[in-house]
């Protein structure tokens, strides 16, 4: 990569992870590695515009037929595509139509940026992850193929030790804090080519581990308003996507940093 490499815009493709949940600014709204990389960069370039076109819960398919043709049409220096893993956690999946549809999206996708940017996502910890290891493994090994492909850029979150620690992850134990939000902003943007800010690796401190009382408080916590309603989606067919605009519909500049964090602007 050519580093200090100048960019001019910024579109974001995908699902929740890429929408930005769980990193909640103070309104209810979130932010996520993808606003806060494109504050970053506007902060260097003036001018610089930016697109979010996520929408929580959407499938490969979807994000290739709804996201990826808007995206192209942009003609953005970077787009950044994550998508599939949505379908590698529903109870049933076709692998072969994961490929097909992500391979769909990266050849629209390609040809219209500067630089494609993929991901091996991030995963948490523990007994429900690993039941998907597997497929999720299928899924990384199509990214990279297709990224060796079209030469796009391949961050990878989920060989990132510090990411799969349980304290990175919301109560919902499926989306990231904000910190590990700043953490993949850190990853893609020294991926990029941008001069490094910061240890994006580094491990948290050693965490002392909870009573079995409180696991379980968690565990009971969680099932009922986290797991009890995505499994309720699943059996009706239902998303929490549904009927949800994309975040940031238009590529345009990014002249403000109301969504950077309350502190100051990111560095």
């Amino acid at each position: 990569m050519e580093m200090n490499a100048a960019y001019t815009s910024l579109v974001a493709v995908g699902d929740s992870f890429t929408e930005g949940m769980s990193d909640l600014l103070p309104d209810g709204s979130y932010r996520g590695w993808a606003d806060l990389l494109a504050a970053r960069m506007a902060a260097r370039t003036p001018g610089f515009r930016y697109a979010n076109l996520a929408v929580r819960g959407k499938l490969i398919g979807q994000i290739a037929d709804e996201q990826a043709p808007l995206a192209a049409a942009m003609k953005a220096d970077v787009v950044t595509l994550v998508g599939g893993l949505n379908d590698t956690l529903r109870p049933k999946v076709d692998m072969g139509h994961v490929r097909a549809k992500l391979t769909e999206a990266v050849e629209t996708l390609a040809p219209s940026c500067r630089q494609l940017v993929l991901m091996r996502s991030p995963g948490r910890r523990g007994p429900v992850f690993e039941r998907f290891r597997p497929r999720v493994e299928e899924l990384f090994a199509v990214v990279e193929e297709l990224a060796a492909k079209h030469d796009a850029i391949v961050v990878d979150l989920y060989g990132a030790d510090v990411l799969g620690d349980q304290r990175m992850w919301d109560v919902d134990r499926l989306h990231l804090t904000a910190e590990g939000h700043r953490r993949v902003a850190e990853a893609v943007w020294q991926a990029l080519g941008l001069t490094a800010e910061d240890d994006w690796l580094c491990p948290l401190p050693a965490a002392v581990p909870p009573r079995w009382l409180a696991r379980r408080v968690s565990d009971a916590q969680f099932a009922r308003e986290h797991l009890v309603p995505w499994i309720g989606r699943r059996l009706t067919g239902r998303s929490s996507g549904d009927g949800r605009p994309a975040k940031r519909p238009e590529l345009l500049p990014y002249e403000s940093m109301r969504e950077v964090t309350e502190e100051g602007p990111v560095r």
